[in-house]
């Protein structure tokens, strides 16, 4: 639509892979690319046909039913059984692009899906009208010419479907596809995602450690993963710390960008961490819950500590700040209230709702208010270029629905929601109408942000002092400048001096231009001047070393 919509929609928040991400990446692939998670959908058993006696390569064949796929078992997996989310999915014509890097937030090809136990390599899963699929069950898909891929889900603890670690997939093969002729498209899978090997360079180094707390919880190794990005001149001593964290799709990976990239290379005199959200739920946001577990207490207590014994961090509250976009603007903002003695400040750009009085222009609050359909009945928009919605909730949420655990919205849940008795994330709303679940909005009060500062300010107010700083656009791609709005007349009600800035005519991605960023890179220094101030007196009394800036020696 627009060369900022390209940006978008190639970055990385509004892909499931290369293609399907969040709202906050969009920002980390500014150049190049740029949220939330995956529903987690409950199991259901298999349902398994033989493999023909000829072998289970991708191939055309006649059925006594109607349209239909038949996926067969991974053949590089061995004998065991497994239990998966297995995918079907399509790309339009005779397009070069691997279905698999799918779905596109903002064109969605169409997919199917089922969860699948005990598929045995004898077993072949079946996927038909009655599987969950999008826009709509494969007998109501549009009749023309695809590219097909098959993508079998095994890797729990990322978002990512066809580019996920170890998940499983086959070639493409491409068909002519009339959903009502009577036959069926059996596809092989035959190839495993590898792991991403990590870049490090000279300035940009991995750290990783596995979680007992989060080991604990999930009953499987858990591991926190960062990049660590030295100044470009190396540290004497130990330097002021900024914690980054990404949007949702995005990770450590990306860290190359934040010493690339003029508009994200703030605070490049200190040391910053890029921290890894990724998990099977979407973006975990690096607070705690019942279905992700303890993610802010573990990084508190067990990550940073190794960081700052690891790498040249100081290890003081007053030269640890925060920053972070879109999911990760949330995360950063989130630690900071949550741990405000911990942290010296944070920096969040374009957060994720940050009171739910304005979930994107929805008050969940409101007796019968309603994700799909505002009061006038007319449809509600999720996201927009400039003035033009351009993706609307109840298709999205067709969508997430249909991919399973991992998608944007789904994320909130996995976050803010209860567990139900079905041992997942109860949901906010009815996936048929779109009707809001009362009980489950006030659960979430627990989650929103505005909200916890207004009741906890009599203890928190003091420990916030100069610490909280928001900005968004005003023209948020996704909606997101009212909430802001209402945390800062919250905030002002408070008498607090939260800085929350609303800029006239930026978007979720332009809010954070080379402006901004230099003027983040003052703020950030100035928070920690009378702390480096400090140390170098310290010093000259003998006290630990420390290098204001890169290669200062005394």
């Amino acid at each position: 639509m627009s060369q900022a919509l390209s940006a978008i929609a190639g970055s990385g928040r509004f892909r499931a892979s290369a293609r399907q991400s969040g709202w906050g990446v969009v920002l980390l692939w500014l150049a190049a690319s740029g949220s939330w998670c995956q529903l987690v959908s409950a199991q259901t058993s298999t349902q398994t046909t033989p493999a023909p006696k000829e072998g289970v390569a991708a191939r055309k064949s006649l059925s006594s039913r109607a349209l239909a796929f038949e996926v067969a078992y991974p053949s590089n997996l061995g004998a065991q059984p497994i239990a998966a989310r297995v995918y079907v999915l399509l790309e339009r014509g005779n397009s070069r692009l691997e279905p698999r890097f799918g779905p596109d937030w903002f064109h969605p090809q169409p997919f199917f899906a089922r969860d699948v136990k005990g598929w045995k390599p004898t077993q072949t899963v079946r996927i038909d009208s009655a599987t969950s699929g999008f826009p709509g069950p494969l007998d109501s898909l549009e009749p023309g010419e695809y590219a097909v891929q098959a993508v079998v889900r095994l890797n729990p603890d990322t978002h990512s479907i066809g580019t996920g670690e170890g998940n499983a997939y086959g070639p493409v093969v491409h068909a002519r596809i009339e959903p009502k002729e009577t036959s069926t498209i059996r596809l092989e899978v035959d190839k495993l995602v590898p792991p991403r090997k990590f870049q490090e360079t000279e300035r940009i180094k991995l750290a990783e450690l596995e979680s007992p707390l989060l080991s604990a919880f999930y009953h499987r190794p858990i591991k926190h993963r960062a990049a660590v990005i030295l100044p470009e001149e190396r540290p004497v001593g130990k330097l002021p710390t900024v914690y980054i964290i990404p949007g949702f799709g995005g990770d450590h990976h990306m860290a190359g960008m934040f010493v690339a990239n003029s508009r994200m290379n703030y605070a490049k005199d200190m040391m910053r961490v890029l921290l890894d959200p990724d998990c099977g739920t979407g973006h975990h946001v690096f607070a705690d819950s019942a279905t992700n577990g303890p993610r802010g207490q573990a990084l508190i207590e067990e990550f940073i500590p190794y960081l700052e014994k690891t790498f040249p961090l100081v290890a003081d509250p007053r030269a640890r700040l925060l920053s972070g976009h879109s999911s990760g603007g949330w995360s950063s903002l989130w630690l900071q209230v949550t741990y405000p003695g911990f942290f010296g400040g944070t920096w969040s750009t374009s957060p994720d709702p940050v009171d739910f009085r304005d979930f994107q222009r929805i008050n969940i609050y409101a007796p019968g208010e309603n994700m799909f359909r505002d009061r006038q009945g007319k449809s509600r928009p999720i996201a927009r270029m400039g003035i033009l919605p351009i993706i609307f909730y109840d298709r999205f949420s067709k969508m997430e629905e249909a991919m399973g655990p991992g998608g944007q919205l789904g994320s909130f849940e996995a976050v803010f929601s209860p567990v139900g008795r079905d041992g997942q994330p109860r949901k906010l709303w009815d996936r048929a109408t779109g009707a809001i679940d009362p009980e489950v909005a006030k659960a979430w009060e627990a989650y929103d942000i505005r909200l916890v500062l207004e009741r906890n300010w009599p203890t928190l107010g003091s420990k916030l002092g100069g610490k909280i700083h928001v900005i968004t656009g005003g023209m948020d791609t996704f909606y997101l400048e009212g909430a802001a709005q209402l945390l800062k007349d919250s905030l002002a009600q408070l008498k607090s001096d939260a800085v929350v800035e609303i800029i006239p005519g930026r978007d979720h991605v332009t809010v954070l231009d080379v402006e901004l960023s230099r003027r983040l890179d003052r703020e950030m220094k100035a928070a920690v001047a009378a702390f480096v101030d400090q140390n170098r007196k310290d010093d000259r009394l003998g006290g630990k070393q420390f290098s204001a800036s890169p290669g200062h020696r005394r």
